[in-house]
């Protein structure tokens, strides 16, 4: 919120000097000023220095102070800009019409400047759609034709040659390139792609040409709805803002008060009038709390805008505010600190042959979108095995899965899942703990007492993700490993990543218990795929969800989304958010000392109205100054 801010504002796009509010304070001072100068040269009289005073400030105060009224009027608040009114009223009572003037000009300016600031701010994120095409080349009855990009629809074909963007998201149908998808994830090191590969808007093709069929219309495509959420998320305040908007709905009336019944004292003293009328003007201008009220609001909004340019959703100042007190990051293991692309290392037959095996085990999970499952699948495949069909597939949560075979039950799962059905020699088991300790997921293939083998699974490890875990411990935050594989394999994997705690064997209800008692140390940060994660992800005090672009569900459950699949990208949300908090906090440090200075001085007669003006615009201006750092950049 603006300290007199006006959504009729929001979105604008112009120059500075044709923003409506800052356009009549620009108007009102080139009025003013020379009136003054003039006046003091004895150039023109006092007389007409007045009435260029009185054109001047209709002119300067009409945004600002219709604001105040309606606010008075619609919300029964007394705002800023009422004190700001009376202020211009009293000096003007008081006969000291260039006062007036030069608190209409000051204020006027300043609040057009940061207005302007907000609105540009709100609305900086929608630049990225200037790096979408106007036009799109489509595919029509084997003809190519350019339409508006704003006709695509869902299932158009188009052509994207070198160095040209893509209009809207979709699927490559014919073509291998390599894109920069920077306006969508941030990350600026260009992706190989081939066909059947998701591409996102605004992507940039740098070889050869594609051919692209549409899978969202332009208005519905992943770089649209990340303009939406961070124009949402600007909206959603956190509980330090919604505390300072209370305060400052409190605080200014009692002002107004005050200055009331400050004229009360000559009366009541028999002292002169004029003076304490003076000091009542005065103060109304030293104490109103603009800096203090746009501290927090403009450090927000600049944070978001930056964090979304930077492929970082942040869905709220809230989450904002969580990411500079974060104490402790939960992560999921598959698919967060690993790749999510297991692969099989080991076949390991008992009472049949590999290619028996591996036929079991795809044929269970060929339904199955668990990485563990798509690993063996895409490995059987590899291997020439085509799966049978089979029926009544039922996942069996945080243990594995069974099916029906040719009529016969068959189970893949854990090796603690067989021990309800039988149980392993100990060669069997001795080998199993042998794979576990190499950091491998062992799974078992079996149906009623008999065991046809076992598999062994490994996952890749996200490139960096050492250097990243050793950044956040750097920054003092602890990190917890969150994941349903066997203790030595999560043991093993954070002894080579540096992970401060494990916790293993869980299942999705266990991950909830786990990231609740966290809470117990502090505010905590689970980070996961943003779907099978979900009940922990909104357990913790900020969900974070990973490789989130073109990913609706993932983007939806997250109070963060990363669009890139990128571990570093958590750092840098972590370091913005802990700028912002920093900044925020210099902001309201810096205002509220600021007004007790101010106030005394206004009060005990040590200053002007005018130089009350002065000091109290400037201070709005380095407030807003200072809050626009928040969002450019993740260091400093």
């Amino acid at each position: 919120m603006a300290c007199c801010g006006s959504s009729d504002n929001e979105g604008f796009s112009g120059d500075w000097w044709q923003f409506p509010p800052l356009r009549n304070a620009l108007i009102a001072g080139a009025i003013a000023l020379p009136a003054y100068v003039l006046a003091s040269m004895g150039a023109i009289s006092d007389t007409i220095a007045t009435v260029l005073f009185w054109l001047s400030i209709p002119i300067g105060a009409w945004y600002w102070a219709q604001e105040g009224v309606e606010e008075l009027i619609d919300e029964h608040e007394v705002g800023i800009s009422l004190l700001m009114i009376a202020a211009t009223a009293g000096s003007g009572i008081l006969g000291l019409w260039e006062e007036a003037a030069a608190l209409v000009v000051l204020y006027g300016a300043a609040e057009g400047i940061e207005e302007f600031t907000f609105a540009r701010t709100r609305t900086a994120i929608r630049a990225l759609l200037d790096l979408t095409p106007k036009e799109a080349r489509i595919l029509r009855d084997g003809s190519e034709m350019m339409i508006p990009a704003e006709q695509l629809q869902p299932g158009d074909h188009f052509i994207v040659r070198p160095g040209e963007s893509l209009p809207t998201d979709g699927v490559i149908i014919t073509g291998n390139t390599s894109l920069d998808e920077s306006p969508v994830t941030g990350e600026s090191i260009p992706v190989d792609k081939t066909i059947g590969m998701k591409v996102f808007a605004a992507s940039i093709n740098d070889q050869g040409a594609i051919t692209v069929e549409a899978t969202a219309g332009f208005a519905d495509n992943t770089l649209s709805r990340i303009i939406h959420l961070v124009e949402q998320a600007q909206d959603q305040k956190g509980k330090a803002q919604q505390w300072m908007e209370r305060f400052g709905r409190r605080y200014s009336p009692v002002i107004l008060a005050s200055s009331a019944l400050m004229l009360l004292i000559p009366w009541l003293l028999n002292a002169e009038m004029s003076m304490w009328a003076e000091r009542a003007v005065v103060l109304l201008v030293a104490a109103a709390p603009c800096a203090l009220v746009i501290s927090l609001p403009i450090a927000m909004a600049a944070g978001i805008a930056g964090a979304g340019k930077r492929g970082i959703l942040i869905k709220g100042g809230a989450h904002l505010e969580h990411l500079g007190v974060i104490k402790t990051i939960a992560f999921d293991k598959t698919g967060t600190l690993t790749m999510g692309k297991p692969q099989v290392t080991d076949v390991v037959t008992v009472n049949s042959d590999d290619s028996r095996l591996l036929l079991l085990a795809a044929s269970i999970e060929q339904h199955s979108e668990h990485p563990l499952a798509r690993a063996i699948v895409n490995h059987a495949n590899s291997q020439s095995i085509t799966t049978k069909t089979s029926t009544g597939f039922q996942a069996l949560t945080g243990a594995g899965a069974r099916a029906d075979i040719d009529a016969e039950t068959w189970y893949l799962g854990k090796p603690e899942l067989y021990k309800q059905y039988g149980v392993l020699s100990d060669d069997q088991q001795t080998h199993i703990d042998q794979l576990q300790s190499e950091g491998k997921t062992v799974v078992v293939v079996f149906n009623t007492g008999t065991v046809a083998g076992y598999i062994a699974i490994q996952d890749v490890l996200r490139d960096g993700v050492q250097q990243v875990i050793a950044n956040l411990h750097d920054m003092g935050i602890k990190t917890v490993m969150l994941t349903g594989d066997n203790r030595r394999t999560a043991e093993r994997i954070a002894q080579q990543i540096g992970i401060d705690d494990v916790r293993a064997d869980l299942k999705p209800e266990d991950k909830v218990k786990a990231v609740t008692g966290l809470l117990d140390e502090g505010f905590v940060l689970m980070v996961g795929d943003g779907v099978n994660d979900a009940p922990a992800l909104a357990a913790a005090s900020c969900g974070v969800a990973m490789g989130a672009a073109g990913t609706d569900a993932a983007i939806e459950a997250a109070d963060i989304a990363l669009m890139a699949d990128d571990l570093g990208k958590l750092e840098e949300a972590m370091l913005l958010g802990r700028k912002a908090r920093r900044v925020s906090l210099q902001n309201i440090v810096f205002a509220i000392t600021v007004l007790v200075i101010l106030i005394p001085a206004g009060v005990g007669g040590f200053i002007s109205i005018a130089a009350a003006v002065l000091v109290h615009e400037a201070s709005e201006l380095l407030a807003v100054a200072n809050g626009l750092r928040a969002g450019r950049t993740a260091k400093g």
